[in-house]
């Protein structure tokens, strides 16, 4: 005879409700869940990973671009400083014109290819009635470069000189002074003579001292010129 053994009822109801119990408190996965909000414990963990990953690319130093050095223009382009060319400038428009001359010339001593202070000064000295300088500085204007023609014809500053007699054949001949002027001898002898430029350089150097007057300056300067 086999025996039969009887499970008591309550038992297997009891047993029921746990295995029940045991499944709710599982997830799909097999995992318990999350008793705070029913949701799997190891999917809020890789939540917060992700989380921290993402948190991490964001936060992740870039490169930072390169440095570039400014841009300096080569020091031939570079203009020279010359403050006697405003100070010219300046002295010029309130009508002190010998004064202006006199920076004008310190301008050109720094910097003798300027075309505009070589017009200035030819403005200056054609207001003082000196036409051999005046043709002389505005011929060097023109060589270099100057080509406002209509400016030589109706700047007012320019109205003695174009009374001259000579102004006609300087029109004519481009605004340059035709053949050989005293002041372009002078500048050809003090190119081919250093030591007469070096004799020039001190006599002026001893005029900006106050030891020679301009009237000195000159005699002695025509001196060594012979």
């Amino acid at each position: 005879m086999v025996a039969i053994f009887e499970v008591p009822v309550g038992a297997f109801i009891a047993a029921a409700v746990i295995f029940t119990i045991a499944r709710n408190m599982m997830g799909k996965s097999g995992n318990p869940r999350n008793p705070r909000d029913g949701g799997p414990r190891n999917s809020r963990r890789q939540q917060r990973r992700e989380r921290r990953y993402d948190t991490r690319e964001y936060q992740k130093p870039t490169t930072a671009p390169p440095r570039t050095r400014p841009v300096r223009r080569p020091q031939s382009t570079i203009p020279k400083k010359n403050p006697f060319k405003t100070s010219g400038l300046k002295k010029f428009k309130e009508f002190e014109y010998n004064e202006a001359i006199e920076d004008f010339v310190k301008a050109l001593q720094i910097d003798d290819s300027d075309i505009a202070t070589h017009f200035n000064i030819a403005c200056a000295y054609s207001l003082t009635e000196n036409k051999e300088k005046a043709f002389y500085h505005l011929d060097r204007a023109v060589s270099m470069g100057f080509k406002d023609t209509e400016r030589i014809k109706n700047h007012d500053a320019l109205a003695y000189l174009r009374i001259q007699d000579e102004f006609e054949a300087f029109e004519n001949n481009g605004y340059r002074t035709p053949g050989d002027s005293p002041l372009k001898k002078d500048e050809e002898l003090l190119t081919n003579n250093p030591d007469l430029l070096e004799q020039l350089k001190q006599l002026g150097e001893l005029r900006e001292k106050g030891l020679l007057t301009n009237a000195e300056f000159e005699i002695q300067k025509k001196k060594l010129l012979r």
